[in-house]
């Protein structure tokens, strides 16, 4: 399974973020960086929560975290120097992203409006799948900032345990996104951080197209999304020994890795299945009689535009690769990928032989011709892929 991926799901894909007065925290290593948050004097498991209020301020978010975010991200102590996410509206009301980082799993956060604590106000539902376990955690946004003309700031907490347990904060300045996380381990910590993504927004057309079939943004609260009277205390997720959770948290474990059985298990008000437009795909890989290929690391990603010619060779035009929509790795001979949480539209499959295991498509790694699919709204797809053989 993509090494980058199991960094991204540590415990299970728990995404916070920190700031300073100015804005987002810099944990890149730049003039006056920080690589942690200040410790909680008092830590408690239960804190009060006070929500934005997007009536007064806060709702132009959502309209602000459309696009292909297209930068760098450091996720702990390791650098990776090309990663996206693709955020696009799934209805009036809210707006999804997801990195697909292999068969055993992936990573989604969506901002959505509700009601809660007698707010009008924006939640984030982050987490993931990895190897069996399924998480789902719950952000409430309680801070915003205007730090000037085309720069704000918004903060989203743990909507049971605030800042001591995870939160998440995003910086938008004129076309860039600073995105950075913290997480505590569900409270068994003081939090630190785990993520930080920089990125510019590209290929806005995606986001525009979901905006305009949606209609989106419109101050309204899906079904199945209106959390006026909380969340049901006996379905989050608890530590042994404790009488309350510390974390508005659902999680389920099994051995299959099936994000269709495991949601509904968790107890998690909303699932897979619940989510407006979004399909998936199935690709199945055929390695074939091409021995070449048998053992080596498959690059399986989904694309806006073709990452090869017409005979399957990869494109001089560097600039195709950061139209990369999802980019997982498969190992150890796996020969199918299935992408969950798909935006209807239009897609290239490409499939890349990593003969040097660098993680990246380049001269020596074998190639298919690049794809064309469509992915319809709701839509399961299956496709097969038996022509992995050019040489590059």
């Amino acid at each position: 399974m993509n090494t980058q991926f199991k960094l991204l799901l540590l415990f299970v894909g728990i995404v916070t973020l920190i700031g300073c007065e100015s804005g987002v925290r810099d944990v890149t290593g730049g003039v006056g960086s920080n690589p942690n948050p200040d410790p909680d004097p008092n830590p408690n498991p239960v804190v009060e929560v006070v929500p934005v209020d997007i009536t007064q301020d806060g709702f132009d978010f959502l309209e602000k975290m459309q696009g292909h975010w297209v930068g760098t991200n450091k996720v702990i102590n390791d650098e990776f120097p090309w990663f996206a996410w693709d955020y696009r509206a799934i209805s009036k009301s809210h707006i999804h992203g997801i990195h697909e980082g292999g068969t055993l799993g992936n990573l989604l956060t969506s901002f959505f409006v509700t009601n809660f604590k007698g707010k009008r106000t924006i939640m984030a539902r982050n987490g993931g799948l990895l190897n069996g376990i399924y998480r789902t955690s719950y952000f409430v946004m309680d801070s915003v900032k205007q730090n000037g003309a085309n720069d704000k700031y918004y903060r989203l907490v743990d909507a049971r345990g605030g800042t001591g347990i995870m939160h998440m904060e995003l910086r938008f300045k004129n076309d860039s996104l600073y995105f950075n996380s913290y997480t505590s381990n569900l409270g068994n910590r003081v939090p630190s951080r785990h993520m930080t993504f920089k990125g510019k927004r590209m290929h806005f057309e995606l986001a525009q197209a979901a905006k305009d079939a949606t209609g989106f943004p419109v101050n309204e609260i899906d079904a199945g999304l209106d959390f006026a009277n909380g969340f049901v205390e006996d379905n989050l997720y608890k530590q042994q020994g404790q009488e309350k959770a510390k974390s508005t948290t659902f999680l389920a474990q099994q051995n299959s890795n099936d994000v269709y059985e495991l949601a509904p298990q968790s107890g998690d008000p909303y699932i897979i299945t619940d989510h407006p437009r979004l399909g998936s795909l199935v690709v199945n890989l055929t390695r074939g009689s091409n021995s070449n290929i048998a053992d080596d690391n498959l690059l399986v990603w989904l694309s806006k535009e073709p990452l090869t010619d017409a005979s399957g060779f990869l494109s001089s035009d560097a600039s195709v690769f950061d139209t990369m929509l999802h980019f997982p790795t498969l190992e150890n001979k796996e020969d199918f990928t299935l992408f969950t949480y798909l935006h209807p539209g239009e897609y290239y499959v490409n499939v890349i032989a990593d003969k040097d295991k660098d993680g990246s498509p380049g001269a020596g790694d074998i190639t298919s011709i690049s794809q064309k699919i469509t992915i319809g709204v709701k839509e399961d797809k299956v496709i097969n892929v038996t022509n992995i053989n050019v040489q590059n």
